[in-house]
Protein backbone atom coordinates (compact mmCIF):
# COMPACT_ATOMS: atom_id res chain seq x y z
CA UNK A 1 0.00 0.00 0.00
CA UNK A 2 1.32 3.42 -0.99
CA UNK A 3 1.36 6.15 1.63
CA UNK A 4 1.10 9.93 1.54
CA UNK A 5 -0.22 12.69 3.75
CA UNK A 6 -2.88 13.93 1.33
CA UNK A 7 -4.66 12.49 -1.69
CA UNK A 8 -6.28 15.08 -3.94
CA UNK A 9 -8.99 13.65 -6.20
CA UNK A 10 -9.17 15.51 -9.51
CA UNK A 11 -6.59 17.39 -11.59
CA UNK A 12 -8.71 20.25 -12.82
CA UNK A 13 -7.98 23.81 -11.79
CA UNK A 14 -9.23 23.28 -8.22
CA UNK A 15 -7.15 20.15 -7.65
CA UNK A 16 -4.05 21.83 -9.06
CA UNK A 17 -4.66 24.94 -6.95
CA UNK A 18 -4.84 22.70 -3.90
CA UNK A 19 -1.67 20.91 -4.94
CA UNK A 20 0.17 24.22 -5.18
CA UNK A 21 -1.08 25.29 -1.74
CA UNK A 22 -0.04 21.95 -0.22
CA UNK A 23 3.40 22.19 -1.79
CA UNK A 24 3.79 25.71 -0.41
CA UNK A 25 3.10 24.24 3.05
CA UNK A 26 5.53 21.32 2.51
CA UNK A 27 2.73 18.74 2.75
CA UNK A 28 3.45 15.63 0.69
CA UNK A 29 0.57 14.64 -1.54
CA UNK A 30 -0.55 13.05 -4.80
CA UNK A 31 -3.20 14.19 -7.28
CA UNK A 32 -5.26 11.38 -8.81
CA UNK A 33 -6.98 12.04 -12.14
CA UNK A 34 -9.26 9.62 -14.01
CA UNK A 35 -8.11 10.96 -17.41
CA UNK A 36 -5.57 13.56 -18.39
CA UNK A 37 -5.12 16.91 -16.66
CA UNK A 38 -8.20 19.11 -17.30
CA UNK A 39 -10.11 16.00 -18.38
CA UNK A 40 -13.59 17.56 -18.31
CA UNK A 41 -12.44 20.61 -20.30
CA UNK A 42 -11.21 18.24 -23.01
CA UNK A 43 -14.14 15.85 -23.09
CA UNK A 44 -17.33 17.56 -21.82
CA UNK A 45 -17.47 20.98 -23.53
CA UNK A 46 -19.13 22.05 -26.76
CA UNK A 47 -17.01 23.42 -29.59
CA UNK A 48 -17.90 27.12 -29.32
CA UNK A 49 -17.82 27.33 -25.52
CA UNK A 50 -15.84 30.14 -23.92
CA UNK A 51 -15.34 31.01 -20.26
CA UNK A 52 -17.91 33.37 -18.77
CA UNK A 53 -15.12 35.24 -16.99
CA UNK A 54 -12.73 37.60 -18.81
CA UNK A 55 -9.15 36.45 -19.19
CA UNK A 56 -7.78 38.77 -16.52
CA UNK A 57 -9.84 36.78 -14.02
CA UNK A 58 -8.01 33.58 -14.92
CA UNK A 59 -5.88 33.52 -11.78
CA UNK A 60 -4.54 30.56 -9.80
CA UNK A 61 -1.98 30.26 -6.97
CA UNK A 62 1.31 31.47 -8.43
CA UNK A 63 -0.29 32.28 -11.79
CA UNK A 64 -2.02 35.24 -13.41
CA UNK A 65 -3.05 35.67 -17.05
CA UNK A 66 -0.43 37.71 -18.88
CA UNK A 67 -1.54 37.36 -22.49
CA UNK A 68 -2.42 39.99 -25.06
CA UNK A 69 -6.20 39.82 -24.65
CA UNK A 70 -7.05 40.41 -20.97
CA UNK A 71 -10.65 41.38 -21.80
CA UNK A 72 -11.29 38.35 -24.01
CA UNK A 73 -12.69 34.95 -23.02
CA UNK A 74 -10.73 31.71 -23.27
CA UNK A 75 -12.11 28.87 -25.39
CA UNK A 76 -12.51 25.43 -23.88
CA UNK A 77 -9.37 24.16 -25.61
CA UNK A 78 -7.39 27.21 -24.51
CA UNK A 79 -8.58 26.66 -20.95
CA UNK A 80 -7.56 23.00 -21.05
CA UNK A 81 -4.12 23.96 -22.33
CA UNK A 82 -3.72 26.65 -19.68
CA UNK A 83 -4.56 24.16 -16.92
CA UNK A 84 -2.18 21.58 -18.39
CA UNK A 85 0.60 24.18 -18.55
CA UNK A 86 -0.12 25.18 -14.97
CA UNK A 87 0.21 21.56 -13.84
CA UNK A 88 3.55 21.27 -15.61
CA UNK A 89 4.93 24.61 -14.39
CA UNK A 90 3.95 23.89 -10.79
CA UNK A 91 5.32 20.32 -10.99
CA UNK A 92 2.10 18.95 -9.53
CA UNK A 93 2.44 15.24 -8.58
CA UNK A 94 -0.38 14.12 -10.88
CA UNK A 95 -1.10 10.47 -11.57
CA UNK A 96 -3.16 10.57 -14.74
CA UNK A 97 -5.51 7.86 -16.01
CA UNK A 98 -6.09 6.70 -12.45
CA UNK A 99 -9.72 6.34 -11.44
CA UNK A 100 -10.62 6.53 -7.76
CA UNK A 101 -12.92 3.62 -6.97
CA UNK A 102 -13.50 4.19 -3.25
CA UNK A 103 -12.43 6.31 -0.31
CA UNK A 104 -13.22 5.07 3.18
CA UNK A 105 -12.11 6.18 6.63
CA UNK A 106 -9.81 3.91 8.63
CA UNK A 107 -7.62 4.37 11.67
CA UNK A 108 -5.36 7.39 11.18
CA UNK A 109 -6.78 8.44 7.86
CA UNK A 110 -8.32 7.00 4.73
CA UNK A 111 -7.83 4.13 2.33
CA UNK A 112 -8.07 5.31 -1.27
CA UNK A 113 -8.64 2.47 -3.74
CA UNK A 114 -8.02 3.18 -7.42
CA UNK A 115 -8.08 1.03 -10.53
CA UNK A 116 -4.27 1.08 -10.41
CA UNK A 117 -3.23 0.82 -6.76
CA UNK A 118 -4.16 1.50 -3.13
CA UNK A 119 -3.18 4.49 -1.00
CA UNK A 120 -3.28 5.28 2.69
CA UNK A 121 -3.57 9.01 3.39
CA UNK A 122 -4.06 11.02 6.53
CA UNK A 123 -6.28 13.43 4.59
CA UNK A 124 -8.29 13.46 1.36
CA UNK A 125 -9.43 16.45 -0.71
CA UNK A 126 -12.23 15.94 -3.22
CA UNK A 127 -11.52 18.45 -5.99
CA UNK A 128 -13.76 16.89 -8.60
CA UNK A 129 -16.09 19.86 -8.16
CA UNK A 130 -19.81 20.41 -8.18
CA UNK A 131 -20.28 19.99 -11.94
CA UNK A 132 -19.07 16.46 -12.56
CA UNK A 133 -22.22 14.98 -14.10
CA UNK A 134 -25.25 16.53 -15.84
CA UNK A 135 -28.46 16.64 -13.85
CA UNK A 136 -31.41 15.52 -15.95
CA UNK A 137 -34.91 15.45 -14.42
CA UNK A 138 -36.80 12.18 -14.32
CA UNK A 139 -39.49 13.56 -16.62
CA UNK A 140 -37.08 12.88 -19.50
CA UNK A 141 -38.48 9.34 -19.40
CA UNK A 142 -41.72 10.74 -20.82
CA UNK A 143 -40.17 11.75 -24.15
CA UNK A 144 -41.74 10.03 -27.15
CA UNK A 145 -39.60 7.48 -29.00
CA UNK A 146 -37.43 8.93 -31.73
CA UNK A 147 -36.58 12.22 -30.04
CA UNK A 148 -32.87 12.74 -29.46
CA UNK A 149 -31.98 13.68 -25.89
CA UNK A 150 -28.62 15.35 -25.08
CA UNK A 151 -27.01 17.34 -22.27
CA UNK A 152 -24.42 20.14 -22.53
CA UNK A 153 -21.78 17.52 -21.69
CA UNK A 154 -22.80 15.54 -24.81
CA UNK A 155 -23.48 18.45 -27.15
CA UNK A 156 -20.70 19.58 -29.49
CA UNK A 157 -22.24 21.57 -32.34
CA UNK A 158 -25.50 21.89 -34.31
CA UNK A 159 -24.25 19.64 -37.09
CA UNK A 160 -24.29 16.60 -34.81
CA UNK A 161 -28.01 16.91 -34.06
CA UNK A 162 -30.84 15.63 -36.26
CA UNK A 163 -32.56 18.11 -38.54
CA UNK A 164 -35.62 19.79 -37.11
CA UNK A 165 -36.68 21.81 -34.10
CA UNK A 166 -35.00 21.78 -30.72
CA UNK A 167 -36.43 22.21 -27.23
CA UNK A 168 -33.78 23.59 -24.88
CA UNK A 169 -34.73 23.07 -21.23
CA UNK A 170 -33.10 25.62 -18.92
CA UNK A 171 -32.18 29.27 -19.48
CA UNK A 172 -28.99 29.73 -17.51
CA UNK A 173 -25.54 30.12 -19.08
CA UNK A 174 -25.49 26.82 -20.98
CA UNK A 175 -29.12 27.03 -22.08
CA UNK A 176 -29.01 30.52 -23.57
CA UNK A 177 -25.68 29.89 -25.32
CA UNK A 178 -26.82 26.65 -26.91
CA UNK A 179 -30.26 28.04 -27.80
CA UNK A 180 -28.68 30.98 -29.61
CA UNK A 181 -26.19 28.79 -31.47
CA UNK A 182 -28.86 26.33 -32.57
CA UNK A 183 -31.18 29.07 -33.79
CA UNK A 184 -28.40 30.75 -35.76
CA UNK A 185 -27.72 27.38 -37.39
CA UNK A 186 -31.19 27.57 -38.95
CA UNK A 187 -33.20 25.43 -36.55
CA UNK A 188 -36.45 26.40 -34.84
CA UNK A 189 -35.70 26.63 -31.11
CA UNK A 190 -38.01 26.63 -28.11
CA UNK A 191 -36.49 27.64 -24.78
CA UNK A 192 -38.13 26.48 -21.52
CA UNK A 193 -37.39 29.10 -18.86
CA UNK A 194 -37.38 28.70 -15.09
CA UNK A 195 -35.63 30.79 -12.47
CA UNK A 196 -32.66 32.62 -13.97
CA UNK A 197 -30.14 35.38 -13.25
CA UNK A 198 -30.35 38.09 -15.91
CA UNK A 199 -27.18 40.10 -16.46
CA UNK A 200 -25.80 42.41 -19.15
CA UNK A 201 -22.38 41.44 -20.48
CA UNK A 202 -21.16 45.00 -19.94
CA UNK A 203 -22.39 47.85 -17.76
CA UNK A 204 -21.24 51.46 -17.94
CA UNK A 205 -18.37 50.43 -20.19
CA UNK A 206 -17.03 47.62 -17.98
CA UNK A 207 -17.55 43.86 -18.02
CA UNK A 208 -20.19 42.86 -15.49
CA UNK A 209 -17.62 40.59 -13.83
CA UNK A 210 -15.38 43.64 -13.36
CA UNK A 211 -18.16 45.20 -11.30
CA UNK A 212 -18.62 42.06 -9.23
CA UNK A 213 -14.90 41.72 -8.63
CA UNK A 214 -14.06 45.38 -7.96
CA UNK A 215 -17.04 45.99 -5.68
CA UNK A 216 -16.16 42.97 -3.53
CA UNK A 217 -19.33 41.06 -4.33
CA UNK A 218 -17.45 37.98 -5.50
CA UNK A 219 -15.43 37.92 -2.28
CA UNK A 220 -18.56 37.75 -0.12
CA UNK A 221 -18.03 34.84 2.26
CA UNK A 222 -20.30 31.90 2.93
CA UNK A 223 -20.68 32.75 6.63
CA UNK A 224 -21.98 36.22 5.73
CA UNK A 225 -25.00 34.93 3.79
CA UNK A 226 -28.46 34.76 5.32
CA UNK A 227 -29.76 31.83 3.26
CA UNK A 228 -26.66 29.88 2.26
CA UNK A 229 -28.46 26.75 0.98
CA UNK A 230 -30.43 28.88 -1.47
CA UNK A 231 -27.31 30.83 -2.51
CA UNK A 232 -25.62 27.52 -3.31
CA UNK A 233 -28.58 26.42 -5.44
CA UNK A 234 -28.82 29.56 -7.56
CA UNK A 235 -28.59 28.97 -11.31
CA UNK A 236 -25.50 30.12 -13.18
CA UNK A 237 -25.46 33.65 -14.55
CA UNK A 238 -27.15 34.24 -17.91
CA UNK A 239 -23.96 35.24 -19.72
CA UNK A 240 -22.04 34.44 -22.89
CA UNK A 241 -18.28 34.97 -23.22
CA UNK A 242 -18.26 36.10 -26.85
CA UNK A 243 -15.51 38.13 -28.57
CA UNK A 244 -18.04 40.90 -29.35
CA UNK A 245 -19.09 41.00 -25.66
CA UNK A 246 -22.77 40.77 -26.56
CA UNK A 247 -25.58 40.34 -24.09
CA UNK A 248 -27.66 37.21 -24.62
CA UNK A 249 -30.74 37.46 -22.42
CA UNK A 250 -34.35 36.45 -23.03
CA UNK A 251 -35.09 39.69 -24.90
CA UNK A 252 -32.15 39.13 -27.25
CA UNK A 253 -33.21 35.54 -27.88
CA UNK A 254 -36.83 36.50 -28.50
CA UNK A 255 -35.83 39.22 -30.97
CA UNK A 256 -33.66 36.65 -32.73
CA UNK A 257 -36.64 34.31 -33.11
CA UNK A 258 -36.31 31.84 -30.24
CA UNK A 259 -39.71 30.88 -28.83
CA UNK A 260 -39.94 31.32 -25.04
CA UNK A 261 -42.09 29.09 -22.83
CA UNK A 262 -42.29 28.53 -19.08
CA UNK A 263 -40.49 25.93 -17.01
CA UNK A 264 -40.97 22.37 -18.25
CA UNK A 265 -43.32 20.97 -15.61
CA UNK A 266 -44.03 17.54 -17.08
CA UNK A 267 -44.47 15.32 -20.13
CA UNK A 268 -47.75 13.44 -20.30
CA UNK A 269 -48.76 11.21 -23.20
CA UNK A 270 -46.05 12.80 -25.32
CA UNK A 271 -47.18 16.36 -24.60
CA UNK A 272 -44.76 18.75 -22.90
CA UNK A 273 -46.47 20.85 -20.25
CA UNK A 274 -45.04 24.26 -19.32
CA UNK A 275 -45.57 26.29 -16.19
CA UNK A 276 -47.55 29.51 -16.41
CA UNK A 277 -44.88 31.31 -14.36
CA UNK A 278 -42.85 32.70 -17.28
CA UNK A 279 -43.98 36.28 -16.69
CA UNK A 280 -43.22 36.02 -12.98
CA UNK A 281 -39.77 34.53 -13.62
CA UNK A 282 -38.97 37.38 -16.00
CA UNK A 283 -40.20 40.02 -13.59
CA UNK A 284 -38.21 38.52 -10.72
CA UNK A 285 -35.02 38.45 -12.80
CA UNK A 286 -35.61 42.07 -13.83
CA UNK A 287 -36.10 43.11 -10.21
CA UNK A 288 -32.91 41.41 -9.06
CA UNK A 289 -30.96 42.96 -11.92
CA UNK A 290 -32.20 46.44 -11.01
CA UNK A 291 -31.19 45.95 -7.39
CA UNK A 292 -27.75 44.71 -8.39
CA UNK A 293 -27.13 47.70 -10.66
CA UNK A 294 -28.30 50.04 -7.88
CA UNK A 295 -25.69 48.42 -5.61
CA UNK A 296 -22.97 48.88 -8.22
CA UNK A 297 -23.90 52.51 -8.82
CA UNK A 298 -23.83 53.26 -5.09
CA UNK A 299 -20.44 51.59 -4.72
CA UNK A 300 -18.98 53.45 -7.72
CA UNK A 301 -20.21 56.79 -6.36
CA UNK A 302 -18.83 56.13 -2.89
CA UNK A 303 -15.49 54.88 -4.25
CA UNK A 304 -15.33 57.78 -6.74
CA UNK A 305 -14.42 55.45 -9.61
CA UNK A 306 -13.36 57.37 -12.72
CA UNK A 307 -13.83 56.50 -16.37
CA UNK A 308 -17.29 54.96 -16.15
CA UNK A 309 -20.22 55.57 -18.44
CA UNK A 310 -23.51 56.94 -17.14
CA UNK A 311 -25.81 54.68 -15.11
CA UNK A 312 -28.31 52.82 -17.26
CA UNK A 313 -31.26 50.51 -16.90
CA UNK A 314 -32.49 47.82 -19.25
CA UNK A 315 -35.91 47.18 -20.76
CA UNK A 316 -38.12 44.75 -18.91
CA UNK A 317 -38.15 41.16 -20.14
CA UNK A 318 -40.70 40.81 -22.93
CA UNK A 319 -42.96 37.83 -22.38
CA UNK A 320 -45.03 36.39 -25.24
CA UNK A 321 -48.78 36.74 -24.73
CA UNK A 322 -50.52 34.43 -24.39
CA UNK A 323 -47.84 32.15 -22.96
CA UNK A 324 -47.76 28.70 -24.51
CA UNK A 325 -48.53 26.01 -21.93
CA UNK A 326 -48.23 22.82 -23.99
CA UNK A 327 -46.33 21.39 -26.94
CA UNK A 328 -47.17 18.05 -28.55
CA UNK A 329 -43.84 16.32 -28.98
CA UNK A 330 -45.40 13.56 -31.10
CA UNK A 331 -46.08 15.81 -34.10
CA UNK A 332 -42.49 15.98 -35.29
CA UNK A 333 -41.88 19.68 -34.71
CA UNK A 334 -39.30 18.87 -32.01
CA UNK A 335 -36.60 16.38 -32.95
CA UNK A 336 -34.11 17.07 -30.13
CA UNK A 337 -34.29 18.05 -26.47
CA UNK A 338 -31.23 19.64 -24.86
CA UNK A 339 -31.30 19.28 -21.07
CA UNK A 340 -29.47 22.41 -19.86
CA UNK A 341 -30.73 21.68 -16.36
CA UNK A 342 -27.50 21.96 -14.41
CA UNK A 343 -24.80 19.68 -13.08
CA UNK A 344 -24.19 17.76 -9.88
CA UNK A 345 -21.11 16.44 -8.09
CA UNK A 346 -20.20 12.79 -8.49
CA UNK A 347 -19.11 11.45 -5.11
CA UNK A 348 -20.26 7.89 -5.67
CA UNK A 349 -16.76 6.71 -4.74
CA UNK A 350 -16.90 8.30 -1.28
CA UNK A 351 -17.82 5.87 1.50
CA UNK A 352 -17.90 8.17 4.53
CA UNK A 353 -20.68 9.35 6.90
CA UNK A 354 -21.00 12.83 5.38
CA UNK A 355 -24.23 12.64 3.37
CA UNK A 356 -27.75 13.68 4.36
CA UNK A 357 -30.92 11.72 3.65
CA UNK A 358 -31.13 13.20 0.15
CA UNK A 359 -27.58 12.14 -0.66
CA UNK A 360 -26.14 15.64 -0.45
CA UNK A 361 -22.76 16.07 1.17
CA UNK A 362 -22.58 18.35 4.18
CA UNK A 363 -19.66 20.67 4.80
CA UNK A 364 -18.65 23.89 6.49
CA UNK A 365 -16.71 25.83 3.88
CA UNK A 366 -15.23 22.63 2.47
CA UNK A 367 -14.59 21.00 5.85
CA UNK A 368 -16.68 17.85 6.26
CA UNK A 369 -17.77 16.10 9.45
CA UNK A 370 -15.34 13.28 8.70
CA UNK A 371 -11.99 14.46 10.14
CA UNK A 372 -9.40 15.00 7.43
CA UNK A 373 -11.89 14.93 4.54
CA UNK A 374 -12.26 18.14 2.52
CA UNK A 375 -14.07 19.50 -0.54
CA UNK A 376 -13.19 22.07 -3.19
CA UNK A 377 -14.96 23.42 -6.27
CA UNK A 378 -18.51 23.40 -4.91
CA UNK A 379 -20.86 26.37 -5.51
CA UNK A 380 -20.30 29.11 -2.93
CA UNK A 381 -17.92 26.83 -1.03
CA UNK A 382 -16.32 29.71 0.88
CA UNK A 383 -16.96 32.69 -1.38
CA UNK A 384 -19.42 33.76 -4.02
CA UNK A 385 -16.69 33.25 -6.65
CA UNK A 386 -16.00 29.63 -5.63
CA UNK A 387 -17.40 28.24 -8.89
CA UNK A 388 -15.02 30.31 -11.02
CA UNK A 389 -11.40 29.50 -11.80
CA UNK A 390 -10.62 32.77 -10.03
CA UNK A 391 -12.17 31.45 -6.82
CA UNK A 392 -9.94 28.39 -6.52
CA UNK A 393 -6.88 30.18 -5.12
CA UNK A 394 -8.49 31.68 -2.02
CA UNK A 395 -10.63 28.62 -1.30
CA UNK A 396 -7.68 26.25 -1.69
CA UNK A 397 -5.52 28.39 0.60
CA UNK A 398 -8.19 28.41 3.32
CA UNK A 399 -8.78 24.66 3.09
CA UNK A 400 -5.04 23.96 2.98
CA UNK A 401 -4.57 26.00 6.16
CA UNK A 402 -7.24 23.95 7.94
CA UNK A 403 -5.75 20.72 6.59
CA UNK A 404 -2.24 21.70 7.74
CA UNK A 405 -3.49 22.41 11.26
CA UNK A 406 -5.33 19.09 11.32
CA UNK A 407 -2.27 17.15 10.15
CA UNK A 408 -0.09 18.85 12.75
CA UNK A 409 -2.53 18.06 15.55
CA UNK A 410 -2.97 14.46 14.36
CA UNK A 411 0.77 13.91 14.30
CA UNK A 412 1.02 15.41 17.76
CA UNK A 413 -1.60 13.00 19.01
CA UNK A 414 0.27 10.09 17.39
CA UNK A 415 3.41 10.99 19.36
CA UNK A 416 1.67 12.14 22.50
Amino acid sequence: MLKTTTVVVGAGHTGLAMSRCLADRSIDHVVLERGEVAHSWRTQRWDSLRLLTPNWMTRLPGFAYGGEDPDGYLTASETAQLIADYAKDSAAPVRANTTVVSVRPVERGYVVQTDQDTWHARTVVSASGGSAVPHVPALRDGLPAGITSVTPADYRNPGELPDGGVLVVGASASGVQIAEELYRSGRPVTLAVGEHLRLPRTYRGKDILWWMDASGLLDERYNEIGDLPRARRLPSMQLVGSPDRRTVDLNALRRLGVRLVGRLAGIRDGVAQFSGSLANMGALADLKLGRLLDTFDAWAAEAAVDGLGAPERFAATEIPVPARLALDLRRGEIQTVVWATGFRPDLSWLDAPVFDRKGRIGHDGGVTASPGLYLLGMPFLRRRKSSFIDGAADDAADVADHLARYVASARGADHG
